[in-house]
């Protein structure tokens, strides 16, 4: 039940004030995201790979309300890819991109979006990896698969992501399943009504079972973003059944959370990639990690109470 009432106040300027104030901030912030700047997640980016593991990275950061910030967001990525590019990682290490953080609130901002996100998907891919297109709430969602569709002309291995609890997903992993795209499943973690979105986890979980069969079955490229053993357990079996390959879908998990899950994984073959944010605007992805889990919103209350 503290799931929405956590998701309301990641839109809070005063509940943002409040947190990044508290004494035990900081250190719950640091279980969930890699370090400040580029220069701090490169060598995490670099153990983390040296482990067998894979990364995806996030700089985060997405509500923007200017045309500069955006074109700043921009050049945050194109520095990461210039950071990268000495690792000669290949697609194990790729990026995850947030367009409201390209612009695509602002007017404009389908326009906007597509023509920051571009150089962005143009630069990985001159270093041989990729980027893939977060989903964010139901009313960007038109805008984002539009904006995917119109990337993969010129760049097919460009991904998206989709989200379980929504009404239409179902319909929209058939449509990329067929088309052969790296789609990227989560549960979802925004606070949506029940005109479009289921509300009952169990119905989240069935539909979640659903939408991953649809894409074994497919032409394109899964990519289970699930820390659930469940899940990840009739992962294994659908893509038994599907005839895939351990290398023809991926894990993806969260950075600093099941630690030894990623490792466990990896260390039976699978592809195992670690979600890993960072950057100075971490209020949002933070919040949104708190009201995924019960458990995170505890430590980070025993924190603050450890350090008054």
């Amino acid at each position: 039940m503290l799931g929405p009432v956590i998701l309301a106040a990641s839109r809070s300027d005063k509940m943002r004030r409040f947190v990044s104030a508290a004494p035990g901030t900081k250190q719950v912030v640091g279980r969930f995201i890699a370090g400040e700047t580029v220069e701090q997640v490169v060598p995490i980016v670099r153990d983390t790979t040296a482990r067998g593991l894979e990364v995806t990275l996030d700089v985060v950061g997405e509500d923007i309300t200017t045309r500069e910030q955006a074109f700043a967001a921009r050049d945050a990525y194109l520095e990461l890819i210039d950071h990268l590019k000495s690792l000669d990682l290949g697609t194990r290490a790729e990026m995850s991109v947030k367009l409201s953080m390209f612009g695509q609130a602002l007017e404009g901002g389908h326009e906007l979006a597509l023509a920051n996100v571009r150089p962005v998907v143009e630069a990985a891919a001159a270093i041989g990896t990729t980027v893939t297109l977060d989903a964010e709430d139901h009313t960007t969602l038109d805008s984002m698969f539009a904006i995917h569709e119109e990337l993969r002309k010129d760049f097919p291995q460009t991904g998206c992501v989709i989200q379980a609890y929504l009404f239409r997903t179902e319909e929209d992993a058939r449509r990329l399943a067929a088309g052969g795209s790296r789609v990227r499943i989560v549960k979802g973690a925004y606070k949506e009504p029940a005109s479009v979105a289921y509300q009952d986890k169990a119905e989240i979980d069935k539909a979640y079972v659903r939408i991953l069969k649809i894409l074994m079955e497919g032409d394109g490229y899964p990519m289970i973003g699930s820390h659930d053993p469940r899940l990840i357990a009739i992962t294994q079996e659908l893509a038994r059944r599907a005839g895939r390959k351990l290398d023809e879908y991926e894990f993806q998990m969260l950075y600093g959370i099941r630690s030894d899950e990623h490792v466990r994984l990896a260390a039976e073959g699978h592809r195992m990639r670690v979600y890993t944010a960072y950057g100075t605007d971490w209020y949002g992805y933070f919040m949104r990690r708190l009201a995924e889990k019960p458990a995170n919103l505890l430590f980070f209350v025993r924190s603050m109470i450890t350090k008054n």
